[in-house]
């Protein structure tokens, strides 16, 4: 299972990657105005992105998901293959239609380019702890999608731990409401995370995204007897 991204080091190591210098400079000044975060590398094209994130391996590669050359989907796939500890986080300034392919490709955020400061921080800094960090207009947008593909299968992105740990919990029928008291955080983060697992399980509901998790070996197989139970409450409890 893929390790957490969780880091010690003093600051953050982001590699900030978009076509547009002022909009860069601009996040630049963002997350440097801070003390625990620092820019390593800037680039204006997709190449120069990889380029850079293969040579300083950072902590977050800060994308643009509209980039020439090499799109933010292929960095974000040779991420997860040849350097699985950088967190990727995406960053757009509209409603982008391939959102579900840049999580399934293993992106562990998705912010617009319209996110306060504060939430552009707290994304950066929740992707470098390994957590996943999607805005809930995002996930509003995402859901409905989630309900009406038809895709085949394909290959299954590795979860995270938190993500992982949340999974468990909905497995034993724990409300969102609930899994969010007991991992202290909120209904809505957690609303966030499943609509991320359900894109990386490649599925459309609770049931269907444990049943893959368990023949995934993820989980154990009793979990279903629990999420079958359909009553959302936690069982035995």
């Amino acid at each position: 299972m893929k390790k957490s991204l969780s880091k010690s080091k003093a600051k953050i190591r982001i590699i900030l990657a978009d076509d547009h210098n002022l909009f860069r400079a601009g996040i630049r000044h963002l997350l440097q105005d801070g003390n625990d975060m620092q820019i390593s590398g800037e680039a204006d094209n997709g190449d120069k992105a990889q380029m850079l994130i293969q040579q300083q391996q950072p902590d977050v590669a800060l994308l643009d998901i509209q980039m020439s050359k090499t799109s933010a989907i292929e960095i974000t796939r040779w991420i997860r293959s040849h350097l699985p500890e950088v967190g990727v986080l995406i960053l757009t300034d509209y409603d982008e239609p391939n959102v579900m392919a840049i999580l399934q490709a293993g992106a562990h955020g998705y912010v617009l380019k319209t996110a306060s400061r504060e939430e552009l921080v707290q994304a950066v800094r929740d992707v470098n702890e390994g957590k996943s960090a999607i805005a809930p207009y995002i996930t509003q947008k995402l859901m409905p999608n989630l309900f009406t593909r038809s895709e085949k299968p394909t290959a299954v992105s590795p979860l995270t731990d938190r993500e992982l740990d949340i999974l468990r919990l909905a497995s034993k029928g724990y409300t969102n409401k609930s899994i969010g008291v007991l991992l202290n955080i909120n209904d809505r983060t957690v609303q966030g995370y499943l609509a991320i697992i359900f894109v990386k399980l490649q599925a459309t509901n609770r049931t269907e995204t444990v049943m893959r998790a368990v023949s995934l070996g993820w989980i154990p197989h009793t979990a279903m007897v629990s999420v079958q139970g359909g009553t959302g409450k936690p069982q035995n409890k």
